[in-house]
């Protein structure tokens, strides 16, 4: 009997790898002969970067960029093949600015473009770029400025890549912008917001960064300029699905340098070879903190049943919410929380890993009595 585990952490108490250990004795202490396949999975956000690498058995390349708020700190990004792996969150985090100097106004994405531009100059002809976890809201402005773009208001004035200043975005020179004419890039999201509107970057994401109520609709004029000027230097709309994620870096990424913008879950499913993995598996069990609706939209759930070709997939997931039902229509077999009682969050984390191990237990118990039925 062969298993195949492929779960998301739980963020705050489980990583992927505890997981996979406790996944790896429980079925063995039900099914001693069995085969276990652990796989370290992301979607493009946490946990990306490690997931990737160790199943390519790349490397880590270790760098300094900008943090969000411009001061120098130590980052990293991957390498594998001829490919180079950067994460957003490596530089341009969220969890990079301490909480009381959240500003979705001043933050920049130029760290981001720093640890591309050094991909680049390493000879590194494929460049994915994940979206999770950004700080900024900047359009991608910082990356561009680090990649040799500069901008310039209607005075001749250059502008900071923050947010703040996109209102004033008039002209972008690339005279001396580094060349990427043989340069793929595949952007990596879980998300389908466009950069503008309702739903766009700023009034999606914004709070979340920092901004005020008040903020939004300056912040929003702004990015309406920069759109703006980027359709007209570079002849195609920054408004498409996929590119107000992480602030707009994903519209940047796709209007300057004809950047892919796909799922990430998908992409690591493909990168780390999932189908060839789940060839011949009796189960796949996947999960993550909490499964609701928005798991069926671009989360490793959804991503995990779109390529288990027929074999049955289980969740096993911190807590259940409401629209977990649709991942039923998408071909989950069964799904099961931890939490076997009412209980406070705190000791829900506290006790994640005795929580989890019981569920996994009973999970291998259950399909043991199939066969003794």
């Amino acid at each position: 009997m062969k298993f195949v585990f492929a779960s998301d952490s739980f963020k705050g108490s489980l990583t992927c790898e505890k997981i996979n250990c406790l996944l790896t004795e429980t079925a063995k202490s039900v099914f001693p002969d069995c085969e276990c396949v652990p796989l370290l999975i992301a979607d493009g956000g946490e946990g990306t970067l490690e997931a990737v690498i160790t199943q390519k058995h790349g490397k880590i390349v270790y760098t300094q960029a900008a943090d969000p708020l411009g001061g120098k700190i130590p980052s990293r990004y991957g390498t594998f093949d001829n490919c180079a792996l950067v994460c957003m969150s490596e530089a341009s985090g969220l969890p990079l600015v301490p909480t009381d100097k959240r500003s979705a106004r001043y933050t920049t994405s130029y760290g981001t473009g720093e640890l591309i531009r050094h991909a680049v100059e390493s000879g590194y002809k494929h460049i994915y770029v994940t979206l999770g976890g950004s700080a900024t809201n900047d359009g991608g402005v910082g990356m561009l400025q680090a990649l040799g773009y500069v901008f310039y208001d209607k005075d001749g004035k250059s502008c900071k890549g923050i947010g703040d200043e996109l209102w004033k975005i008039a002209e972008i020179d690339d005279s001396n912008a580094l060349d990427f004419s043989d340069i793929q890039i595949t952007v990596l999201c879980d998300v389908s917001n466009p950069l503008l509107g309702a739903t766009g970057a700023t009034y999606t994401y914004g709070r979340q960064k920092g901004a005020s109520d008040g903020d939004l609709a300056f912040l929003e004029k702004g990015m309406q300029n920069y759109a703006a000027v980027l359709e007209k230097k570079f002849g195609k709309s920054a408004n498409v699905s996929g590119g107000g994620a992480a602030g707009g870096l994903g519209a940047a990424l796709h209007t300057v340098f004809n950047a892919t913008i796909q799922s990430g879950i998908k992409t690591v499913l493909d990168l780390c070879d999932f189908e060839t993995a789940v060839k011949g598996a009796s189960l796949v069990i996947t999960g993550e903190g909490r499964v609701d609706f928005q798991s069926a939209n671009g989360k490793v759930l959804d991503g995990v049943l779109s390529r288990a070709n027929g074999v049955p997939v289980v969740a096993i997931a911190g807590s259940i919410g409401d629209g977990a039902d649709l991942l039923f229509e998408k071909g989950l077999t069964a799904a099961f929380a931890i939490v076997n009682k009412p209980m406070q969050l705190e000791d829900a984390l506290k006790n994640a890993e005795t929580l989890y191990r019981q569920t996994a237990e009973n999970v291998f118990r259950l399909l043991a009595s199939k066969f003794r039925i």
